[in-house]
């Protein structure tokens, strides 16, 4: 099984609607974003996805997010989490690499995006993982 990986990172601001503790107030961070693919296959250039593909995916997805209010876009539902901000970014990726014939999604046969890290802070990450 091979497995590649990119970064990208975004700032953005955010506050947490159903929760009680400081997070409730507006505050921002400097997300660093891991996209994470696998497969036992490599193409005809003995690669499993060119990083410039992947990586312009994720940068895209994240450019999308940067120096936004997070609570903003509706996909969050007023609660901009961590891990809601992973699962969003999964779906991005999936989304912009499709529309370019490359398919990452969970039933791809030969290459999945398969987790999404999100660092809110260099000791506090969520994750996104296909099972």
């Amino acid at each position: 099984m091979y497995e590649v990986r990119v970064e990208a990172d975004f700032a953005a601001a955010h506050f947490l609607r159903d929760y009680h503790g400081k997070c409730e107030n507006l505050h921002g961070h400097n997300y660093k974003v891991y996209a994470h693919v696998r497969g036992s296959e490599l193409d005809a250039g003995g690669m499993l996805l060119d990083f410039t593909e992947l990586k312009g995916a994720l940068r895209e997805v994240c450019g999308e997010l940067d120096h936004t209010n997070l609570n903003d876009n509706s996909y969050f539902a007023q609660n901009p989490s961590a891990e809601r901000i992973a699962h969003f970014i999964y779906e991005g990726i999936v989304i912009r690499l499709a529309q370019k014939g490359i398919d990452v999604s969970k039933t791809s046969a030969r290459v999945q995006l398969f987790m999404i890290d999100v660092f809110e802070t260099p000791t506090s990450r969520a994750r996104y993982r296909v099972e």
